[in-house]
């Protein structure tokens, strides 16, 4: 068994996700880094874990399909022995973006089920072993984080799936957070703005106009390391008091201004 914490995170190959594999590695943790399409991008962010002194292990599989997560959970359990932090990342956007009146069910069915149904029985699979591991002594506590979007309290009328499976991620994190706070397991959302990387890089243009209008107060695009640096200060005890919360990682959108 690790000496060292262990983190699981979904998506963890590029972007937010890779953002936040990055930082808990130099925060000591042992990590791993689950891809969906992208073993080459996944074993870089291993290779930069290891580089810099941390230990991770790349795993592949999709958060949407039931085998995919039981043997995510194996191998985290084959290669660490243990398991103190889930972060729920892995998302996709509506397929196509069309137009909520020519909405397909293909592409909710797909969107729900990376979105929603998979971290909703990650969760609960990763949380049962947790709850015996506690049980055991093995580990002291556990974390698991979900990450969401403003798109949970703004609307798209082209992503109305991608929209509804955000919202309902918030929901997920306060029934988690109910249930499993008697065992010392806290959960958090993590709620990003429009962050920098390979997936916003077709809306730059559109954004950065916008943001130099003011769209936000913090003028400038979010980063990933913005939103893993929010993960850490969580799954480091920075707030023991606290489970259910929302944190917003948006540069002050959500501020409601007339």
């Amino acid at each position: 068994m690790s000496k060292r914490k262990v983190a699981l995170v979904t998506g963890g190959s590029r972007g937010i996700g890779r953002g936040i594999c990055l930082e808990l590695g130099r925060a000591g943790y042992d990590v791993v880094v689950n891809y969906a399409t992208r073993p080459d991008a996944a074993d870089e962010v291993v290779e930069e874990i290891d580089k810099a002194g941390g230990c991770a292990v790349a795993v592949g599989g999709s958060v949407a399909v039931a085998e995919d997560r039981a043997v995510l959970l194996a191998k985290t359990l084959d290669r660490f022995g243990r398991i103190d932090v889930l972060v729920n990342n892995a998302g996709i956007t509506s397929q196509g973006r069309k137009d909520i009146l020519k909405a397909t069910e293909e592409s909710w069915d797909v969107v729900f089920g990376t979105n929603l149904k998979g971290p909703f029985f990650l969760t609960q699979l990763v949380a049962n072993e947790m709850v015996r591991e506690i049980g055991e002594k093995s580990i002291a506590g556990g974390k698991i984080v979900n990450i969401s979007s403003i798109s949970a309290h703004t609307i798209s009328l082209n992503r109305a799936d991608y929209c509804m499976t955000k919202t309902a991620i918030g929901t997920m994190t306060k029934l988690y957070a109910q249930r499993l706070a008697e065992f010392g397991i806290g959960v958090f959302e993590i709620c990003p703005g429009v962050i920098e990387s390979d997936m916003t890089a077709g809306v730059k243009e559109k954004y950065d106009r916008l943001i130099a209008e003011g769209l936000w107060p913090i003028r400038r695009w979010g980063r990933p390391d913005d939103v893993a640096k929010a993960v850490l200060a969580v799954v480091s005890d920075s707030f023991p008091f606290s489970t259910g919360d929302c944190i917003n990682v948006d540069g002050g959108f959500h501020i409601r201004t007339l």
